[in-house]
């Protein structure tokens, strides 16, 4: 040290403050911090001040948002300075690969330049500094760790006893305790961005809207964007409730949030404050938020079920609505009739009369078994699913069907439909005079469909298909628990086919065997078709698919569909919805005027 301050020669000096944000009273140092280095430059006749770098409120673990000390770094290089001052370790970094880093780059360039550490009393340049530097960085690091850790101790418990933070909000003030208020001017401009969303409107459409009418954001802004309206659409405070801890930091060195998905505890206090919205408007509105990429317009879908006729029990799948659980499936079916015992298991002993043919014993060979280019099919993937060109062919080349899903009696039913039906979907295009299958995306609801029946969301499902026609009534039913499996063969032990066999044996499909392989797939049947090569005949004649069809009589296969929820929701209607809009707007253009 002796030999820095003993250095007469003439130093362009930068120096470098920073107040940190551990503190926020330390904000009113960053004058003083200041002033006490302008002094110092002056008490040194051979110093002459580049410049006073400073960060103020801004934390020292990483170098996100420290514009000023990137500035002086790039200056160094560039040459503008000879000696870098600043008060410790702490404020130069609290990242000890920064620090450790950023003083050897230093260090390198020609000439080099140093780093003065005033209380640590560290020049960068003298040999034996770095040694001493690291041990002082690391403490400032391990600090700034114990805080962290602290603090989100802190958090937890602040949480846990129900005291929340409130941050600023648009339509609240807070009052003289912290307490959110509801200010009314900006409380109308939360309830016209809701009911515009809820009527049709997007999120661009209400953004225009607000920028027309010169309504001001919580910041005073006048310019809306569609990501601001979506802001206010998701925030929990607006319905009166206040959702804790929605993000966290994983690394308290680069203090990037993350999207809490059950990382850490949340906590809810319901009825917190005052609402501006209700409750069920705002879950309606999350419900539509959740499905808008689905391409969903309408406010709230219902599930809808067959109460009457053969299908019976059979939910409509709507085709852009994810907001649909298992168990909404399964209770909406149930809300019908029961599990049929009949058809999943108990299957009616037949004797041969006299003069019949016995045929006891026999089997009904599998389709799968063989070359089936001419049997109806369904394959599904996680995302899409698509029919076999002879679904096509026998349903009289419709264009749209409607998917209808026994979940109890894990029966899959296909109607011909048309495009006016909400719940239709486009299963066929007309290529060249001749209808062919087409794709059908599923995102919405597929992944619904994978829960209920246990599939693996890595493997595709192939299902035969059996067309029943009475009269001028057609139906496609598909038996999903008659399945085969395309498992890929990246999942596998690729040493060779044996072991690739074995692997799925002792992995995670226990419930299935495999029969062939390919380069892409190994296809794989149910474990409980080892043995045998399909159903005994007259279990095959009582096919379950088949059971619920009576020889005589009208099936009604196109009945229509009972809603079923629960606990409905009472959102506003549509009629209402309108007359706010317009009488909210005609405030909103007396107040500009």
């Amino acid at each position: 040290m002796e030999n820095f301050h003993d250095d007469k020669s003439e130093k362009r000096v930068a120096i470098y403050a920073r107040v940190s944000t551990d503190d926020p009273r330390q904000t009113s140092s960053y004058e003083l911090q200041k002033n006490y280095y302008t002094d110092t430059i002056e008490r040194h006749p051979s110093w002459k001040l580049v410049e006073i770098y400073a960060d103020e409120g801004i934390s020292g673990t990483s170098l996100h948002n420290r514009n000023a000390f990137i500035k002086m770094i790039k200056d160094c290089k560039e040459g503008k300075i000879d000696l870098i001052v600043t008060k410790s370790v702490s404020r130069f970094s609290r990242n000890i690969l920064d620090c450790i880093g950023y003083v050897r780059e230093l260090k390198a360039l020609q000439p080099p330049i140093g780093v003065f550490f005033e209380m640590e009393n560290i020049y960068t340049l003298n040999p034996d500094s770095e040694m001493q530097l690291s041990f002082s960085s690391m403490s400032a690091q391990e600090e700034s760790r114990n805080k962290s850790k602290s603090m989100n101790v802190s958090i937890e418990m602040r949480f846990s006893s129900g005291i929340f933070l409130t941050p600023p909000l648009l339509g609240y003030d807070h009052d003289e305790d912290g307490n959110l208020v509801i200010n009314e001017n900006e409380a109308k401009t939360v309830r016209l961005i809701f009911l515009m969303y809820l009527y049709g409107y997007t999120c661009q459409q209400i953004a225009d809207t607000l920028s027309s009418l010169g309504r001001r954001t919580k910041k005073q802004n006048t310019g809306w964007s569609p990501g601001s309206v979506l802001q206010v659409l998701q925030n929990e405070r607006h319905c009166g409730d206040v959702l804790s801890r929605k993000t966290w930091t994983p690394n308290y060195l680069d203090h990037k949030s993350r999207k809490n998905k059950k990382d850490r505890n949340q906590y809810r206090d319901y009825d917190h404050h005052e609402a501006i919205i209700s409750r069920d408007n705002f879950i309606a509105v999350q419900h539509l938020i959740s499905n808008a990429k689905y391409g969903n317009k309408g406010i709230l879908p219902e599930l809808q079920v067959i109460t009457e006729g053969a299908l019976t029990g059979f939910v409509s799948i709507n085709p852009r609505w994810a907001g649909f659980t298992a168990d909404d499936y399964l209770r909406a079916s149930r809300s019908v009739c029961e599990p049929d015992a009949t058809l999943l298991t108990n299957y009616i002993e037949v004797e041969a009369q006299c003069g019949d043919f016995d045929l006891r014993g026999y089997e009904i060979a599998r389709s799968q078994f063989f070359n089936t280019a001419t049997k109806a099919s369904l394959t599904f993937s996680i995302n899409e699913l698509k029919f076999g060109i002879e679904c096509i062919r026998k349903m009289n080349n419709i264009s749209f069907v409607e998917l209808l899903l026994h979940p109890n009696n894990h029966l899959l039913a296909v109607r011909p439909t048309t495009d006016k039906n909400r719940n239709a979907v486009r299963w066929a295009i007309l290529k060249n005079t001749a209808y062919q299958p087409r794709t059908i995306s599923g995102t919405a609801f597929l992944k619904t469909i994978y829960e209920i029946y246990g599939w693996k969301t890595d493997c595709k499902y192939r299902i035969r298909g059996i067309r029943k026609q009475n009269v001028d009534e057609s139906v496609y039913m598909f038996d999903m628990g008659e399945i085969e499996i395309f498992i890929p063969t990246d999942t596998i032990t690729q040493d060779s086919d044996e072991k690739a066999l074995d692997a799925i044996r002792n992995q995670a499909y226990s419930d299935v065997k495999p029969l062939i392989a390919t380069p892409k797939a190994v296809c794989a049947y149910p474990a409980g078709w080892a043995g045998t090569f399909g159903n005994d005949y007259y279990r095959h004649a009582q096919a379950r698919e088949m059971l619920i069809f009576s020889e005589t009589g009208e099936w009604n296969t196109q009945s229509e569909g009972q809603a079923f929820n629960e606990s409905p929701l009472q959102v506003t209607s549509g009629k209402e919805i309108a007359i706010h809009i317009a009488q909210i707007i005609k405030d909103m253009k007396q107040d500009g005027e």
